[in-house]
């Protein structure tokens, strides 16, 4: 079976972390290469980040510094009190050698498209910029985009305001020009991650794994469990970003919706909020596909099987 190929813009980032490791070992998968974006931290420590998880890992997959702020807000939002300082709080990782790669990921999003078939699915697991920033840059990379999937938004209850998800709030301009970009778009927000939580049974399982990803993941996720849960009382946090690589990987683990999404960039209240058309009354056609639903067992599974593809 021929690999989907994949480039995953994300901005790590405990679940970012994750989403890396599912994406690199999965055999479905190719991973032509991560993107990182200011989101969970700023630029300096999410591109530090990612390289850590690359090198750690050993996985030999290019990593490409992005945009540091949004499209048009002068001020970037981060996430210490989740995230940490670093923006991946918990681990510690060798002297990092690894570099990221000379060329901007704007400009990587915008010839590797082109030079594409048409094949290529773009994954965001930040905020939307570098892939908006690409679409502005040249809409000549539209068709050439086979789907994106995103981690963002929420038809129900926001994390960051009451109407809000982080990632689109952080940057909701840049989320606007993806949903109004016609291509094919699933959105995994956190009316499904919220079910996936990382409980203690959760924990306890994937450290019987005692590979290099499997040992990560624990030192991961006991950090992250800790902040969710003086931040909104998990009993486990959310494993948000890795449900858009289980969906590539089996796409029966969600279940989704058509609706037409729009996104707030107008008012105070509620900017950043996807406005999903859940009951069809906008008249608008659908531009999005939301998930509703996830097989908890299932993506469990997929994380487990992700863990363990990595040599002990």
């Amino acid at each position: 079976m021929e690999k989907r190929k994949v480039i995953l813009d994300c901005d790590p980032g405990h679940d970012d972390a994750i989403a890396i490791m599912l994406a690199a070992k999965s055999p479905l998968l190719d991973l032509l290469g991560v993107t990182v974006v200011a989101g969970n931290q700023t630029l300096d420590k999410t591109v530090m980040n990612a390289l850590n998880v690359c090198q750690h890992l050993n996985l030999d997959v290019p990593v490409y510094r992005g945009c540091g702020q949004p499209m048009i807000r002068d001020k970037q939002v981060v996430a210490p009190n989740i995230h940490g300082e670093s923006g991946l709080d918990g681990p510690v990782f060798a002297p990092l050698t690894r570099q990221a790669e000379p060329q901007h990921a704007v400009l990587y999003l915008v010839e590797t498209l082109l030079q594409s078939d048409g094949d290529i699915t773009v994954v965001t697991t930040g905020p939307m910029t570098n892939l908006a920033m690409a679409i502005r840059l040249n809409p000549d990379i539209l068709p050439k985009i086979k789907e994106i999937v995103l981690m963002g938004g929420t038809y129900q209850l926001g994390n960051v305001t009451p109407a809000a998800e982080f990632n689109v709030f952080a940057d909701a301009d840049a989320a606007h020009v993806v949903f109004t970009s016609g291509r094919k778009i699933t959105m995994v927000g956190l009316d499904v991650s919220r079910k996936a939580l990382c409980l203690p049974s959760v924990m306890a399982r994937m450290g019987q794994i005692q590979t290099p990803a499997g040992k990560l993941f624990v030192e991961i996720m006991t950090y992250f469990n800790q902040t969710q849960k003086q931040v909104f009382g998990w009993d486990g946090a959310p494993l948000h970003d890795p449900i858009t690589i289980a969906f590539l990987i089996d796409p029966t683990v969600l279940t989704t919706k058509a609706m037409f999404t729009q996104i707030d960039i107008r008012s105070d209240q509620s900017y950043g909020r996807t406005n999903c058309d859940f009951f069809q009354k906008s008249g608008q056609q659908p531009n999005s596909f939301v998930a509703v639903d996830i097989d908890v067992a299932k993506f469990w599974d997929i994380i487990e099987a992700g863990l363990r593809a990595y040599d002990e």
